[in-house]
């Protein structure tokens, strides 16, 4: 199950995925007081987002535990386990090669609501979902200072941490800061990539252009004296 990672998850596919997050939390359990973690594949995709776009690469044994909260789920087998796992690290891998390969064609999944006949496009579940992925490595995401605060602020407008204050504006400003999530998005995404690879270039060895000198070598500085009483003193 756990040999192929790297294919996009199919709709009906994401469809069960929903419905486990969903239903693995039974409706006769008492919850109140607890984290439920991530009910919804909306939340789930922006949890997502924020873990393959932020400062540093968030391992499946940090991040699997924020999924389930207090509420993990019984495996009847390790095959089950191994099935919805292979699931949520495709979703998470789709993510990825999206926001690396074609960054202007990521779209976040939110969810939709119909009345009267309009459809209201609802971004909490998503937006609520990333701010638990940076929560993860919080002090990290702090690093990114002002140029941060400013990307992520349509995103956390709409979750608990600022009891979504995005929906006390008119509805006209709703919508503008709605549709300005994905792009803030992709250009956080650009900003940590930008200084993964500054770092990782950083930390590389030096190389030698040329081989080490002997001691008892001829001094390369063209002297004719060995080495060890050239250059060496």
């Amino acid at each position: 199950m756990m040999n192929d990672l790297f294919t996009l998850l199919s709709d009906d596919e994401l469809a069960k995925l929903d419905r486990f997050l969903l239903d693995r939390v039974d409706e006769d359990t008492v919850t109140q007081g607890q984290d439920e973690g991530i009910l919804n594949i909306s939340t789930l995709d922006g949890f997502f987002t924020a873990i393959v776009s932020g400062p540093k690469m968030i391992p499946p044994s940090q991040w699997l535990p924020a999924v389930w909260g207090d509420c993990e789920p019984t495996w009847d087998s390790e095959q089950e386990f191994q099935a919805v796992l292979t699931l949520l690290m495709r979703h998470m891998n789709g993510i990825a090669a999206s926001l690396m390969e074609h960054p202007e064609r990521f779209e976040p999944i939110y969810l939709e609501h119909e009345t009267e006949g309009k459809i209201y496009t609802i971004v909490d579940e998503w937006c609520e979902g990333y701010r638990r992925g940076v929560a993860l490595a919080e002090d990290l995401w702090a690093a990114g200072g002002h140029e941060m605060t400013i990307l992520l602020t349509p995103v956390f407008a709409f979750t608990e941490a600022t009891d979504w204050r995005g929906h006390d504006y008119p509805e006209e400003e709703v919508e503008a800061i709605q549709k300005a999530i994905a792009s803030n998005v992709r250009h956080i995404h650009a900003f940590w990539l930008a200084r993964r690879e500054e770092a990782s270039a950083a930390s590389q060895p030096v190389r030698r252009e040329r081989p080490r000198v002997g001691r008892n070598d001829p001094c390369p500085c063209g002297s004719g004296k060995k080495y060890k009483r050239c250059c060496l003193h």
